[in-house]
């Protein structure tokens, strides 16, 4: 196809792995990361990086998102599935129950899709700036809002995060343990400060990897118990500066694949801007999510990881973090699997 752009955002990738390209840096996740991945288990032990998907608990991290609803599913005759016999009538044993999920995706432990952050950017250098994806995808014809249907869906025709569950997100992940650089209190982590950490812990991070970034934030929330304290959270665990341009400009030259965080939105979020005129609010967002096509993690339970990593003087590991194939959705919840 035509490219989708004539001008691309300053520090853009776009076109780097084709014009029609929907899976960004993921692409840098070949049979060859899987390998180096797999070189990584001696002891095939396995950590789950999940919370439970019912935590954090209430609405306090996002107002938009509230916690998932179970409820069984019902037969036509309008019978409740759940500790149902079955099928009663013709004197069977079974006591059926079956179950179904109201979720917001991003809830807890997930991945944003590309298409979850867009920008108003001037792709086609006309002087008038537009609604754009990553690789100059556009919402016309390809987004549906709840304005364009009568059940009120949505969906992302384009950058949805079921290319990331077809290619698979397996290969090497990288621990970041900047909570036992910095400790529990909020902290703003620049470049020099991931690079001491790293440093700490004889990290290296190399094309392709996947950069875990471990705070304690996730581990606080589990030990909140669904009853989450804001003032708590807003003080607890680092934050990766999304203003730091040195920062940035390693992710970008790393190569990394992905970024997956325990906290919530992996970068501060700077609501009062000191700088002029239209800016990012989360320009780590932006950069990965916009420019880079760099997916990111929010919520992952990292803590038991790195307790044993450190404890084992490691930092490398296996990582299995498929989204789920949902078409059109702009974030998955996902259960990360560290094999080490």
């Amino acid at each position: 196809m035509t490219r989708r752009w004539k001008v691309r955002p300053e520090g853009a990738n776009w076109g780097e792995f084709g014009d029609d390209d929907q899976l960004g840096r993921l692409n840098l996740m070949t049979p060859e990361k899987v390998r180096q991945g797999v070189a990584e288990v001696r002891e095939g032990r396995t950590f789950s990086l999940s919370l439970p998907l019912d935590l954090p608990g209430g609405a306090v991290l996002n107002p938009s998102r509230h916690p998932p609803q179970l409820r069984p599913t019902t037969t036509p005759a309008g019978e409740m599935n759940f500790l149902r016999p079955f099928r009663e009538a013709y004197n069977t044993t079974e006591v059926v129950c079956d179950d179904m999920v109201t979720l917001c995706l991003q809830y807890s432990t997930q991945w944003d899709a590309l298409s979850h952050v867009g920008a108003q950017f001037d792709a086609d250098g006309d002087g008038e700036a537009e609604t754009v994806f990553y690789n100059g995808y556009r919402p016309e014809g390809l987004f549906l809002t709840p304005a364009d249907n009568p059940q009120g869906a949505s969906s992302a025709g384009a950058l949805g995060i079921e290319n990331a569950a077809v290619h698979g997100v397996q290969g090497r992940g990288v621990m970041a343990d900047v909570r036992r650089a910095f400790g529990d209190g909020r902290h703003s982590v620049g470049y020099d400060d991931l690079m001491r950490a790293l440093q700490a812990q004889g990290a290296e991070v190399e094309r392709g990897d996947v950069l875990c970034v471990h705070t304690g934030f996730a581990e606080a929330i589990v030990e909140m118990a669904g009853a989450p304290d804001k003032a708590r959270l807003d003080a607890c665990g680092a934050v990766l500066d999304g203003a730091d341009a040195r920062l940035l400009r390693w992710i970008d030259d790393s190569g990394i694949a992905a970024i997956a965080a325990d906290n919530y939105a992996v970068e501060a979020r700077p609501y009062e801007h000191a700088g002029d005129g239209r800016h990012a609010l989360l320009p780590l967002h932006e950069l990965c999510l916009f420019k880079l096509g760099l997916p990111l993690g929010e919520l992952w339970w990292l803590t038991p990881l790195a307790d044993w990593l450190a404890a084992n003087g490691r930092s490398r590991f296996l990582l299995t973090a498929p989204p789920l194939r949902l078409p059109g959705a702009v974030g998955s919840p996902v259960n990360p699997i560290a094999t080490v």
